[in-house]
């Protein structure tokens, strides 16, 4: 499989590539964003009250990282624990006092359906997010729990924010988040503004999803992100990059990371005929750094320059940590679907989990 980085500006590759319509599912961000603000406030969910004991976040895949991404925009102050569960039970100690928010984008997912239903009958307050019509819908409809029903289309991944955003509503209105409709439009206008950089009829001089995706190409990224929020983006980025373009990729503590600046594929041979793969470090920026966080990154990012390594560096958009976040998946986003395409692949179906959940299901 041969990268042709030319084929980001062929809008026609573009189209006839993507039938599953990933590309136009991340510009619709913005949109996404305030169409769940505007469904989590009819349904309810800003009029929940108390204070659970803890709250457990269960899903699978994208729906996961909703729980991730709570944990991070309420900070390491909060006096609530926000744990996510991606399996088929829940933990032992859950119960009554315990709040438990299922998201399923289908509302069809096996392990997402069985806890939400072990969270019933353990007595757990229940919050449900998915499509309506779905089991995870009539087990809520079912224990007289609260169900915000979601339009999503397509696998999970495209609809991150329609899933996060009804649990970030309710996590406000339990006083876990300070968040507010002028937060959630402000989020809307900043990822409006990366779709119209990052659309595909800009060229890819100019295009900053186009541009990391050629920065990637040929390389296996080694992502960090400088703080909680862009740790969260950096996670999101490794899984975008499996599912949307088949693209290995690892995540994680900075110190695991760079012990590969020594390694064997972080050596480039400029005299091969035709170049190998070799890392290259992705720094994901946030404008909330710890002063220590932030002197590691500069000199990790010095220790990759001497010793060849290339980096790419992204910095967050906005003031409010979701707007910080939202920002550096948007761009990553897009940089995922651009080397799906510069390869020549759909980024729509992931056949390899597919066959897996076929299998496992047998």
């Amino acid at each position: 499989m041969i990268w042709q980085e030319h084929l980001l500006d062929d809008q026609t590759h573009l189209a006839e590539t993507d039938p599953g319509g990933m590309l136009p599912s991340v510009a619709n961000a913005a949109a996404h964003v305030r169409t769940a603000y505007r469904i989590a406030l009819e349904s309810g969910v800003d009029k929940l009250q108390g204070r659970p004991r803890a709250i457990v976040v269960v899903g699978m895949g994208a729906p996961g990282l909703v729980g991730d991404i709570l944990a991070t925009v309420c900070g390491p102050g909060a006096p609530v624990p926000i744990l996510t569960v991606s399996a088929h039970r829940l933990p032992g100690w859950v119960g009554a006092a315990d709040l438990v928010i299922a998201i399923s984008g289908s509302g069809f997912g096996r392990e997402t359906v069985a806890v939400a239903t072990e969270a019933v009958r353990r007595g757990c307050h229940l919050l449900a997010v998915g499509r309506a019509g779905s089991p995870l819908d009539a087990i809520a409809k079912q224990a007289s729990a609260m169900f915000v029903a979601v339009p999503t289309h397509g696998p999970s991944r495209s609809n991150l924010w329609l899933l996060a955003i009804p649990a970030m509503v309710a996590l406000s209105s339990l006083g876990l988040i300070r968040a507010d409709a002028d937060d959630y439009e402000q989020m809307a206008v900043l990822l409006e503004d990366i779709a119209h950089r990052c659309r595909p009829s800009s060229e890819s001089f100019v295009n900053p999803g186009k541009t990391l995706a050629m920065e990637l190409a040929g390389n296996v990224p080694l992502i960090w992100g400088s703080s909680a929020v862009a740790a969260v983006a950096a996670h999101r980025m490794a899984t975008q990059l499996g599912k949307n373009a088949k693209y290995p990729a690892l995540h994680g503590a900075l110190f695991d990371q760079v012990a590969t600046f020594d390694g064997p594929m972080a050596e480039r041979d400029i005299f091969a005929d035709e170049p190998g793969f070799s890392v290259r470090l992705v720094v994901l920026r946030d404008r909330d750094e710890d002063p220590e966080l932030s002197r590691r990154r500069v000199l990790s990012i010095q220790l990759a320059e001497d010793r060849g390594v290339p980096v790419s560096e992204i910095m967050a958009e906005g003031e409010h940590a979701i707007q910080r976040l939202a920002t550096l998946i948007e761009l990553v986003d897009y940089a995922s679907v651009y080397l799906a395409l510069g390869y020549g692949l759909d980024p729509t179906p992931v056949s390899a989990v597919a066959e897996l959940k076929s299998r496992i299901s047998q």
